[in-house]
């Protein structure tokens, strides 16, 4: 089971009672923030894609959208997202509560420029009626991600 994937992850870090298990979906931004009482830009969702090198995660903001062209730019390689099928076979989670916990080794994960506007995010942790709070700096320790990217676009204009 997916929640369970991420629990034993995040148990590693002391963080797997943390855990919020929703009583309404957060499988949406918008979902997400009412079942948080939140704003959308808040919640952190995790956007899979293929690459050359194998499948990426970019956890960015709830407001943010990817930027093809920036994208292009740091990857090298136009933007392809996973089809739900593939997000479930490479990440282990289905759409909707896909997050960078408890992913196999060979799925990178990047977090975009647009969560740092927040002292607190809600990534999903495995369902789509489940999540998580943190810090960025919590999410990019828990997470393993490999880097910090500007692939994201739209999340600048709301500021």
């Amino acid at each position: 089971m997916s929640v369970e994937t991420a629990r034993a992850h995040l148990a590693r870090f002391g963080r797997d009672q943390d855990i919020l298990l929703l009583d309404q979906s957060s499988a949406t931004v918008e979902l997400a923030a009412q079942a948080l009482g939140t704003e959308g830009r808040r919640i952190a969702k995790t956007l899979s894609f293929g690459t050359k090198e194998g499948p990426i995660l970019i956890v960015a903001a709830g407001d943010a959208r990817i930027d093809n062209a920036a994208y292009k730019a740091f990857f090298h390689e136009k933007a392809k997202m996973l089809s739900p099928e593939e997000v479930l076979e490479y990440t282990s989670h289905p759409v909707g509560g896909v997050c960078p916990f408890g992913v196999p080794e060979n799925v990178r994960v990047y977090l975009d420029e647009s969560l740092r506007r927040f002292a607190i995010v809600y990534p999903a942790c495995g369902s789509g009626a489940s999540a998580i709070a943190l810090t960025c700096d919590e999410l990019a320790q828990y997470s393993g991600a490999l880097q910090w990217v500007d692939v994201c676009k739209g999340w600048r204009d709301a500021e």
